[in-house]
């Protein structure tokens, strides 16, 4: 049931989207596997470049697979990069390219869903507002994020300041020159 609502959504965007459609087009037939633990999307291209399920086109085994990992979630708040370097992608290195940048390069125009219904001038509104209301939901959560950090390494310093941790291992090595000093002087003193 996932996997049609995921087709549907995804079919949705590519149809405002001619670039995709005809990005995907020459690799009609061929069989593709999005997983994300615990969910997995089996799909398949279209001629017209759009996404169907495997059991139409008759393939079981995909011609590329993108595993993410399970803590996408989190990683997206480092970054699409993040996310990135942390997926694993397998088979055909064509088709697993023109569909990572589709998939990376596709948005959702939801200000021209929300006009169709609403009009222009509420759906520009709207679209606005949530854009306004997005803004400061990002600020609120970096701001949380930054805050936190200071209060675990100022406050209650249970983490250690970046600083502090780049210059541990010069100070390891100047404890260990030191040591070996202090060694030839108790040699020294031995003898």
């Amino acid at each position: 049931m996932l996997d049609r609502a995921a087709l549907i959504a995804l079919n949705h965007l590519l149809q405002g989207a001619t670039w995709a459609r005809a990005r995907l087009a020459p690799f009609a037939g061929r069989a593709a596997r999005l997983s994300l633990p615990p969910f997995r999307l089996d799909f398949a291209v279209t001629a017209d470049g759009t996404l169907t399920t495997l059991t139409t086109v008759g393939k079981e085994i995909p011609d590329v697979e993108i595993a993410l990992p399970a803590d996408t979630p989190l990683l997206l708040f480092q970054g699409s990069e993040a996310v990135a370097r942390a997926t694993r992608i397998s088979g055909s290195a064509e088709f697993a390219d023109a569909l990572g940048f589709v998939l990376r390069e596709l948005r959702w125009d939801f200000e021209e869903d929300l006009s169709k219904p609403l009009g222009d001038i509420a759906a520009h509104r709207i679209a606005a507002q949530l854009k306004a209301f997005g803004a400061w939901h990002r600020q609120a959560a970096r701001n949380l994020a930054e805050n936190f950090t200071e209060y675990l390494t100022e406050e209650q310093p249970l983490l250690a300041k970046s600083a502090a941790v780049k210059a541990f291992p010069g100070k390891v090595q100047q404890l260990h020159a030191d040591l070996a000093q202090l060694e030839q002087r108790v040699a020294r003193l031995g003898a």
